[in-house]
């Protein structure tokens, strides 16, 4: 038999620290650079209930960890619930199982915070974030571990929604955070821009981003989600998590495709590579973009980082599990 913890979303809140997520993914990116196996998302549709089933995979050697987030959404339940198996990278043998709704914002964040520092001008202190929800929170407390912040903006169609933000996340970070009334105002003198949204149509023009700027978009994870249009993608050194998945869901990347804008070969690297110092990352004023739309490369950081805490601090519920050796029929 062999012994696996079960660990609750409330088990993991506040176990890590936004700087303790981005080390982590920061070196599962630099492994994926150096070799690691990383697959993109497989993601099922169902018509009737709707909803979707999707999961991704990854191993990670050094971090001593493989696994994948699996997570269904939608459905008769109209909720979403994930769950984040892991399994040793040296044995194969099964050791966690996290609930991993809770930590969902921060590995993305933490992501979003790596590719921000591979490609973003050194001296970049402008932040401009394009949506307001959880993942936006992920993205700014992550942002703030790698860049020295004087003044972030957030734009929300909802005034509200932006006030909110501005206000709970300004009890969070030292940078003073200011509400606008639209996305080109917060773009316009940015040094990074961050969307994190579901939109379906650019979320603003390639004409509001100055030379130097960097994007990280993290709402590109299905082929009908284009948060940025044709001319930013063209414009950019464009890195994706991974270069398998531009094609499959990458949804700017293939809008502007479609219309001709850039051709097969745009991607400059993945993010691994540049992390790992296998391709260049920022050379000098051009436009970068990190497309984030998702990886177990994150995830198996993040939930092994998680893991490791909660190992320590003695949380969460061990049950036994028999490999197939004991369990299957004519052993």
């Amino acid at each position: 038999m062999t012994s696996v913890r079960v660990l609750h979303s409330d088990e993991l809140a506040d176990l890590a620290t936004p700087a303790e997520y981005v080390a982590a993914v920061r070196s599962g990116y630099r492994q994926r650079g150096e070799g690691a196996p990383a697959a993109p998302r497989t993601l099922l549709e169902n018509a009737d209930p709707p909803g979707v089933l999707t999961g991704y995979l990854a191993v990670l050697p050094e971090t001593g960890a493989m696994g994948g987030y699996t997570y269904a959404a939608g459905f008769g339940d109209r909720d979403a619930h994930f769950m984040l198996p892991l399994f040793d990278a040296e044995t194969g043998a099964p050791i966690a199982l996290l609930d991993g709704a809770g930590l969902n914002p921060y590995k993305t964040g933490a992501a979003g915070a790596v590719g921000t520092d591979a490609l973003a001008r050194p001296d970049a202190t402008e932040l401009a974030i394009v949506g307001s929800g959880t993942q936006a929170r992920g993205q700014l407390l992550a942002t703030a571990t790698v860049r020295d912040l004087d003044r972030v903006a957030v734009y929300s169609p909802t005034a509200e929604h932006r006030r909110a933000f501005a206000a709970e996340m300004g009890e969070q970070i030292e940078a003073p955070i200011e509400p606008v009334e639209t996305a080109a105002a917060a773009v316009e003198g940015a040094d990074i821009v961050v969307t994190a949204t579901t939109a379906t149509e650019p979320v603003f023009h390639a004409e509001t981003l100055a030379p130097g700027t960097h994007v990280t978009a993290v709402g590109q994870y299905h082929p009908d989600r284009r948060e940025l249009d044709a001319e930013t993608i063209a414009r950019a050194k464009y890195v994706p998590d991974l270069r398998d998945r531009v094609d499959q869901d990458a949804g700017s990347y293939i809008a502007a495709r479609e219309r001709g804008a850039i051709g097969d070969d745009h991607v400059h690297a993945e993010l691994g590579a540049v992390v790992a110092g296998e391709a260049p990352g920022r050379t000098g004023d051009e436009i970068t973009v990190f497309d984030s739309g998702g990886t177990a490369i994150e995830t198996v950081a993040a939930g092994m980082l998680l893991y490791e805490k909660a190992v320590a601090a003695d949380l969460g519920q061990t049950v036994e599990l028999a490999p197939a050796s004991e369990a299957m029929l004519g052993r």
